[in-house]
């Protein structure tokens, strides 16, 4: 039980809730814009800062109620570099998940028959699979990296608010991809689409480009460019071979995150 240490609580719950209803109202508000009721529809830009503007103000709504990872890609980035439970993480992904059916099940109750399928990602007929999860792993490494060089809080030069730069990043990403692949980048918004309108042609696309690219991005950035200080001094001192059996490292990280030596004592 101790994998589930935490979530019998109501601020647990609460974050899941919100999670919920943020996911919910992102399918409907973003999948809205792709309804086409008007000839010849929306265009790919409309659509774009539709997603994008949507994932901002959503962040900036529910962000101080849940993470608002609003995404399974996020969410398993944040597991695999332990800045949430594995357990935790399990949840969101359920969460997200069910919110993004339920959202995409009142888009194809708000929208006439002859409409449907409303957002469904595909990829385009001349795009090879191997194309389309390159495309879906490329644009969601930039959103992951993007959200892990935002919410670092070792910096301190940020001056734009944060859901912005992350609804800009979806908006570029949708604005590269959407004649490629649908610009997923996002599991759970895949998985509702084809849930509610049953279509599953090449569904694992949208899983497997996303996490792979979400999960690469948050090693590259966490591991590679910025690494915690404490975190490498313990990685060198696991590397390093003491010169006698009682000696022990002691590890020093200045006020300001900086670290320059390493000392051993016996």
């Amino acid at each position: 039980m101790t994998a589930f240490k935490g979530i019998w609580t109501r601020q647990f719950w609460t974050s899941m809730a919100g999670e919920f209803l943020a996911v919910f109202l992102f399918l409907v508000v973003s999948l809205g814009s792709t309804a086409g009721l008007n000839e010849p529809g929306a265009s790919d830009t409309h659509i774009a800062f539709c997603f994008g503007l949507s994932i901002a103000i959503l962040i900036h709504c529910f962000g101080h109620i849940c993470e608002a990872f609003l995404n399974p890609a996020v969410a398993v980035a944040m597991i695999c570099t332990r800045k949430i439970s594995v357990a935790r993480g399990l949840f969101y992904i359920i969460i997200q998940c069910l919110g993004a059916i339920a959202g995409a099940g009142v888009v194809a109750l708000i929208t006439p028959h002859d409409k449907w399928p409303v957002g469904v990602t595909k990829e385009h007929d001349t795009v090879s699979h191997g194309q389309a999860l390159l495309v879906e792993a490329i644009i969601t490494f930039q959103l992951v990296f993007t959200i892990f060089a935002s919410c670092d809080k070792k910096r301190s030069d940020i001056k734009v608010p944060i859901p912005l730069i992350i609804g800009l990043s979806v908006t570029i990403g949708h604005l590269f991809a959407i004649q490629y692949t649908g610009a997923s980048m996002n599991p759970a918004r895949s998985l509702g689409t084809s849930v509610v309108f049953n279509e599953w042609e090449n569904h694992w696309i949208y899983w497997i480009g996303p996490m792979m690219g979400g999960v690469l991005a948050s090693f590259v950035y966490e591991y590679l460019f910025c690494p915690d200080p404490e975190l490498k001094l313990r990685l060198q001192a696991s590397f390093r071979k003491p010169e006698n059996e009682d000696e022990s490292v002691q590890l020093h990280v200045t006020p300001g995150g900086e670290y320059n030596k390493l000392e051993t004592t016996a």
